[in-house]
């Protein structure tokens, strides 16, 4: 069954595995937990998810037993109950909550937080068995005392403490299940791995079990990562002399793809896909290259044997996929030759056999060594057709942009070999397709499920595979195909296709019904709040999806860049993380077969941060929680998001801004910052423009005596509007017009107009007491400033209540220059 996600209908079901983002599950040893391959012998209440494995589990047993030596029989029978929870929190889903672990301000507890209730019990029946429990004597001098007892054990947050956190509702529904929020959108986190890459287009292994990774560039160059993340300092291969493509924005042209020979350990062949100009044309050229004798990390370029050319009559529209099926042949995917709606002949190249663009090719490249550069496989569906091309295995295609063989379930092999593939739409939709041996992909007598060219979609003979899923322009125009995640360390994951959009920066992911064959469709959101407060983990990446991967050992990564430009090395690679729950100790084991390194190896420096949101909210001295905690008090441990105790305060969201590097356009939702303790007072007159957006400092906004007044910080997010009309002409701006000024993170900056709508200048001009927007404004319409661009990438509904609960980049990046600031002109009569 197939499915289009469709303005007028959406017929697509969500999955029901969906909880609310409220707790926060971590072991002590900061990371998710797990259900053990083993049932638990002695802490079997955690046999079914926990953050013990049987190993751990029966070092518990013995301490048990050892405690319970001590003691006489009559205290056995009272306190063995007690010592056996205590002991067993450790294999709690939140054992990192219990002993306070995640708090980088406060030692972790040598015992879990206990409840009042609870600890008052505890101290009545067996508070003698402290120090055997802490295994420290100077514990014994509490023994006497309730309070100081307590005191000692106590864990003052009503949910996290034992035995309530079993029973708090919030805490325990669908523990262990991807994690969602109220809209249905899965909660995943990233692992930065490789950084600062020109437009990474492809990333692959070659399953030589070396488990290193190989990154192409689009300008062509290909560079090898170890398994520990360290890069070889010289590439693997450099075609930039020979590839054709250029600095601008969004060129297709390029080093598109790269495949290893399924044999490639013995036999050391590498197949590429790039641009090149050549007999006055510019073409898309597959070569196969060896690998030098002398050096497993690089080819050698003198080896190339071009194995196919195709004439491209357009800059745009190259395809760029190659791979090999299980079947061992090559599978290369041409675009249809560019232009807009394929205007190449009667019906275009995609429906024309005899043509080579616009199609899936499937070749045999093995054992070509003494023959030709690749034969026909017999079982290629048009050999015996007059007119058509003997390597087409499909057609009807647009411009399939990143395709994958499933691995099949790792258990049931249910899967196993189908090739997904996004294919790129024109002006509606942009699809994902299964392909089949001989299929017809509808292109361009269709665009998704909707008809393009009527005159061909009404033909009766065209009898095209359908997608599985189709999505309208609002949600993106430019798929990113991606993988079938089968890989061992995420196993909530097993069986989601996660793919992507190059332009909206949208994460999404498919799910079959194995008996209906329906498709369901849940956008993936990066973890908000606590969801990603693990070691290395981060929220937040580059909007320009471009390529997704998979390494050796199945896990799931993708690439993105902040520019899309060839030549700029803004491109991050991220792997995929569920935080929700990860694969047993010791399940994803591999042993690494050895790398011999010539040359230097580059250690990998992360760069991104994780960015923690919280609620603005007031804390009273009387109901102190040790969850949330504020952020920013520690030094020694410098970790966004970590949580620490004190008294009344407000909580609020700390973000370190990085040193500048190349322009971020990284998608993640911002909400405002703190709120004040002690709120505004109330005007009895409605507030000028300097009241409502102008902070200390701000021109117009200060009298004679302002500086013997004491003046209240702007808010978060807050918003004026400044500069003049056309400076060189010496005009001065109307009220209600002028440049954006944001404050953000203590200090006023510009917003970068890249992205800049009326619909987020509706946002300001409400912000500011206005009734609407008359237009938005660009390019330092209203002058230039002096001040830093501190947002990019705003886009907004229009109905929010500040800029910064709208969709922005990272704080303080940008990909703007001078000139480029954002303005608005309001309607002129305010609210009453």
């Amino acid at each position: 069954m197939n499915h289009s996600f469709k303005d007028s209908q959406l017929p697509l079901v969500i999955s029901a595995l969906l909880v609310t983002v409220v707790s926060h599950p971590q072991c002590l040893d900061f990371k998710p937990p797990f259900k053990p391959a083993e049932p638990l012998s002695f802490c079997s209440a955690y046999s079914s998810f926990g953050c013990c494995d049987a190993r751990t589990d029966s070092s518990l047993a013995k301490q048990y037993q050892h405690i319970l030596s001590y003691l006489h029989h009559s205290g056995v029978s009272v306190c063995a109950k007690y010592i056996q929870e205590l002991l067993c929190q450790k294999c709690s889903p939140y054992a990192a909550h219990l002993y306070d672990a995640e708090d980088a301000n406060t030692p972790v507890r040598v015992l879990p937080g206990l409840c009042g209730d609870y600890c008052n019990e505890f101290w009545k029946r067996c508070r003698s068995t402290l120090s055997l429990l802490t295994g420290d004597v100077q514990t014994m001098e509490l023994e006497s005392d309730r309070g100081k007892f307590c005191g000692y054990l106590e864990l003052q947050d009503p949910d996290y403490c034992y035995p309530n956190v079993l029973s708090s509702e919030r805490l325990q529904t669908n523990l262990g299940r991807v994690q969602a929020d109220a809209e249905g959108c899965l909660q995943l986190c990233l692992k930065e791995v490789a950084n600062r890459l020109r437009n990474p287009v492809a990333m692959l292994h070659a399953s030589d079990g070396t488990h290193r990774f190989f990154v192409a560039e689009q300008v062509g160059v290909v560079w090898v990562y170890l398994a520990n993340g360290s890069k070889v300092n010289r590439p693997f291969l450099n075609l930039t002399e020979a590839v054709l493509t250029s600095p601008w924005l969004g060129d297709e042209r390029g080093f598109l793809g790269l495949a290893f020979h399924p044999r490639f350990k013995w036999n050391g062949k590498v197949y590429v896909y790039y641009s090149i100009f050549s007999r006055k044309a510019e073409r898309v050229r597959i070569s196969e290259f060896k690998l030098l004798p002398s050096n497993m990390n690089a080819l050698d370029h003198a080896s190339e044997r071009v194995i196919l050319e195709v004439v491209e009559p357009a800059s745009n529209h190259n395809g760029g996929q190659i791979l090999f099926g299980n079947d061992g042949y090559l599978y290369i995917f041409t675009g249809d030759g560019g232009g807009a709606g394929d205007p190449f002949g009667k019906f275009g190249n995609a429906q024309n056999k005899s043509s080579l663009l616009g199609k899936v090719l499937r070749i045999d490249v093995n054992h070509n060594d003494a023959g030709p550069p690749y034969r026909i496989p017999a079982d290629n569906p048009f050999v015996r057709e007059r007119g058509a091309r003997p390597e087409v295995y499909a057609y009807g295609v647009r411009n399939m942009w990143r395709c994958s063989v499933d691995r099949g379930d790792p258990v049931t092999g249910a899967g196993r070999g189908r090739l997904f593939c996004g294919d790129v739409g024109q002006n509606k939709f942009e699809e994902v397709d299964i392909i089949q041996r001989g299929g017809n992909y509808g292109w361009r007598a269709r665009e998704g499920f909707s008809c393009y060219d009527k005159k061909l979609c009404s033909n009766s003979s065209l009898n095209d595979i359908l997608p599985i899923f189709a999505y309208p322009h609002r949600l993106g125009r430019s798929v990113t195909g991606g993988y079938i995640y089968r890989g061992c360390e995420m196993p909530n994951l097993n069986g989601l296709y996660i793919f992507g959009d190059f332009m909206s920066g949208r994460l999404m992911s498919l799910k079959e019904d194995p008996r209906s064959g329906h498709w369901s469709y849940q956008e993936i959101c990066m973890g908000r709040g606590q969801v990603c407060n693990f070691p290395k983990l981060i929220n937040n990446y580059y909007q320009y999806i471009i390529s997704f991967a998979e390494d050796e050992a199945g896990e799931l990564y993708f690439m993105s860049s902040g520019n899309p430009s060839a030549y700029v090395p803004a491109g991050t690679v991220y792997k995929l993380i569920d935080p929700s729950r990860r694969a047993p100790p010791g399940k994803c084991r591999y042993k690494l077969q050895p790398v011999t390194v010539k040359g230097k190896l580059l250690p990998f420096r992360p760069k991104e941060k994780l960015i923690l949101e919280m609620k603005a909210t007031t804390v009273t001295p009387t109901a102190v929680s040790p969850r949330p905690r504020p952020t920013g008090a520690s030094t020694h441990r410098p970790k966004a998001g970590r949580k620490g105790k004190s008294q009344a305060r407000t909580i609020m969201t700390i973000t370190a801004t990085p040193a500048p590097r190349p322009p971020t356009l990284s998608w993640h939702w911002e909400k405002p910052g703190p709120l004040t303790t002690k709120p505004p007072p109330r005007s009895q007159r409605p507030p000028t423009e300097a009241e409502r957006g102008r902070g200390p400092g701000a021109a117009g906004g200060q009298g004679p005596k302002a500086g013997k007044r004491r003046r209240r910080r702007p808010r978060e997010g807050t918003v004026r509007l400044a500069g003049s009309r056309g400076q060189h002409q010496g005009r001065r701006r109307r009220l209600g017009e002028g440049r954006v000024e944001v404050y953000i993170s203590g200090r006023w900056g510009t917003i970068c107009s890249g992205s800049w709508d009326s619909r987020s200048a509706a946002v300001v001009c409400r912000q500011l007491g206005y009734r609407g927007v008359a237009r938005a404004a660009g390019k330092s319409e209203f002058g230039h400033s002096s001040l830093p661009i501190v947002l990019d990438g705003v886009r907004c509904e229009g109905t929010e209540r500040s800029l910064l609960r709208c969709h922005h980049g990272p704080l303080g990046k940008h990909s703007c220059s001078r000139g480029q600031e954002a303005g608005v002109v309001c309607r002129a009569k305010r609210r009453n």
